[in-house]
């Protein structure tokens, strides 16, 4: 009996003194400093008690943006067609093939067109890609030059194409060889000795008048291998392969078979080799 009268004299005396609650202000944002804010600003509200009720008051300030509120865009998530899970579905049963006809059947070949003549057919052809073609890449005396004046370059030991791919003359790369060119011949004023794989008119004319030699020498891409790599082989295991001929076509473009392992010292000319020198073509 004590417990509840103490109770309802709570609740009377609750109810004729009025209760504020205080609630901190919310955070106030300068929209001069923050302008992208002014088209997600949301008003505040003010929420009041009833008549009769509790003597309250207090508001209620929405945030800028919500957990509630984030959703993907329209369309941006898209549920994966299931086919042949029933008629209700709208893809059971045939599963959007449609009834009979090589289409609902299986697959048929790529670019087949019911039989017609196929685009691929109806295009004429142009030109054709030579299988024997040959890319060799290209180097100039002035940079070989250059590097030796830097002192990359031996000038008085044999400038074999390793040599030039390990002083940077020409790049990693190399598909069939290189071609010596002219390019800043002007350069040249002592002899050298070269074995690359093409070498030009100027550019040879060019060592030779400064008492230096051009040997243009055959590598197959297992030699060429050979020559720059050598380590590879080391690696592997195995053994060096022996230089190969040229193929009768290369024959006089060439001047001699590629040594193996990379040689240091120039072999000297024939006057059977000068002779075919000054008769074939460069």
């Amino acid at each position: 009996m004590l417990r509840r009268r103490i109770i309802s004299l709570l609740s009377s005396s609750l109810q004729n003194a009025p209760i504020s609650i205080k609630i901190p202000q919310p955070i106030s944002i300068s929209l001069q400093r923050f302008p992208f804010l002014q088209f997600c600003e949301r008003p505040i509200t003010t929420i009041s008690p009833p008549s009769g009720s509790l003597g309250w008051q207090f508001q209620r300030a929405y945030s800028l943006l919500s957990l509630n509120d984030l959703q993907d865009n329209k369309g941006a998530r898209k549920q994966k067609t299931r086919k042949g899970r029933g008629i209700g579905s709208g893809k059971g049963k045939t599963a959007g093939r449609g009834h009979k006809g090589q289409k609902a059947r299986g697959t048929y070949k790529f670019g087949f067109e019911g039989g017609q003549t196929p685009l691929r057919r109806r295009v004429p052809k142009r030109g054709f890609k030579n299988p024997f073609s040959l890319t060799f890449q290209p180097v100039g005396l002035g940079k070989i030059a250059k590097l030796i004046n830097a002192g990359k370059i031996d000038s008085s030991e044999l400038i074999t194409m390793k040599t030039l791919k390990d002083a940077g003359a020409i790049g990693k790369q190399i598909e069939d060889g290189a071609r010596l060119m002219g390019r800043g011949a002007e350069h040249i004023q002592w002899p050298i000795h070269l074995e690359v794989s093409r070498v030009t008119a100027r550019a040879k004319a060019a060592v030779e008048a400064a008492g230096g030699s051009v040997r243009r020498v055959h590598y197959n891409k297992l030699g060429l291998r050979a020559l720059l790599k050598p380590e590879w082989f080391e690696k592997k295991g195995r053994l060096l392969p022996r230089p190969a001929r040229p193929p009768p076509k290369l024959k006089d473009k060439v001047d001699s078979i590629g040594r193996l392992p990379a040689p240091t010292k120039p072999l000297p000319f024939t006057t059977e080799d000068a002779d075919s020198m000054s008769a074939a073509p460069a």
